[in-house]
């Protein structure tokens, strides 16, 4: 095995899951090439990856297929021993089925996948973790213990946060794409209020999320808290994470940077259900929900704009108390 590519076009999440098989691809061939294919925009979460020869970015700015095309055809001067395709939708089945590898594997999701070498059932409903499920695809080649995602940020990224560790700190990373994973901003605020002046306090994000926070340090009688989103990029948020006391999160992004570097966290489902298999990993980890069962949870696989039901009872009855007996657990 000389060349494998690895395809996961998908949200930042699902990228740094999909890391768990570079490091168990890298562990058995040591001396093979690894690339990694992503959507433009999370490019920057393997920038400087040691294992990894190239990241390929589809880049759907300049047309979908336009730039599918120029990937083909350099992928195919690869000629790649092995091509592992995570995604499930077609233009990445295309992709894998016309690549020209010697072998080619990925989940039956894929329209295309009856072109590939080998298939493998994606099934979010069996409990077992997203890490797990994408296993699958490598197991017969590597062995049967999946590996954990990780991400390396560099020197200068550690360099850039080591300034706002003069304390113990407490990152919070309120927001989400979807507003049924979001925990709502006047119960960040309350969280806020009642830890008081226990810890320095940062909100993470990226510059869309700035608003949002700033109206969260507005509304909020604590003093300490400052909001970062927009002043770090993922790996720098990454590395200011693994040394928080705690990380609270959603169930998004977030979660996934605090598990690939092993930060501790609690991990905030409100729509969502840690049953879909894409819940924290990290050694310290805490998953707080509403802790009676609501009719209308979960919804949905990836959370919605808005409440269908109109209530949003399965963030609004998570009591602040929940948050803060995972943080006295971590401190003990």
């Amino acid at each position: 095995m000389k060349k494998i590519l690895i395809i996961q076009t998908a949200f930042l999440g699902d990228v740094v899951l999909a890391t768990g098989l570079v490091e168990k691809l890298h562990a058995h061939y040591p001396q093979a090439q690894l690339d990694f294919m992503l959507r433009k925009g999370n490019e920057s979460l393997l920038k400087g990856h040691p294992l990894l020869r190239q990241v390929l970015i589809w880049n759907k700015q300049e047309g979908k297929y336009k730039s599918l095309m120029k990937l083909l055809t350099q992928i195919r001067r690869e000629r790649y021993d092995l091509v592992v395709n995570l995604q499930r939708f077609g233009a990445t089945g295309i992709l894998t089925a016309l690549s020209g590898a010697k072998e080619t594997v990925g989940f039956d999701k894929n329209p295309f996948s009856r072109f590939f070498t080998r298939r493998y059932t994606h099934d979010v409903e069996s409990g077992t973790h997203e890490v797990e499920r994408n296993h699958l695809l490598i197991a017969s080649l590597t062995d049967e213990q999946p590996a954990k995602p990780k991400l390396y940020p560099s020197e200068a990224d550690f360099a850039k946060v080591q300034g706002l560790k003069s304390e113990p700190f407490i990152c919070m990373a309120p927001t989400s794409v979807w507003f049924t994973k979001q925990y709502p901003q006047e119960q960040w605020v309350d969280l806020l209020d009642k830890l008081g002046n226990s810890h320095k306090v940062y909100l993470l994000g990226s510059p869309a999320d700035k608003a949002h926070c700033d109206e969260i340090i507005n509304c909020t009688a604590n003093q300490r808290v400052e909001n970062l989103c927009g002043q770090l990029n993922l790996l720098q948020s990454a590395a200011l994470m693994r040394d928080a006391v705690l990380n609270y999160v959603n169930d998004s992004g977030p979660m996934h940077l605090a598990s690939a570097l092993d930060a501790p966290t609690c991990a905030i489902y409100c729509s969502t259900v840690p049953r879909f298999g894409f819940g924290p990993l990290a050694s310290f980890s805490k998953v707080v929900e509403k802790n009676e069962p609501l009719y209308c949870r979960p919804c949905g696989l990836h959370g919605y704009k808005s409440c269908p039901q109109g209530h949003f009872k399965c963030a609004k009855d998570i009591e602040t108390q929940q948050l803060l007996d995972v943080l006295a657990l971590r401190t003990l």
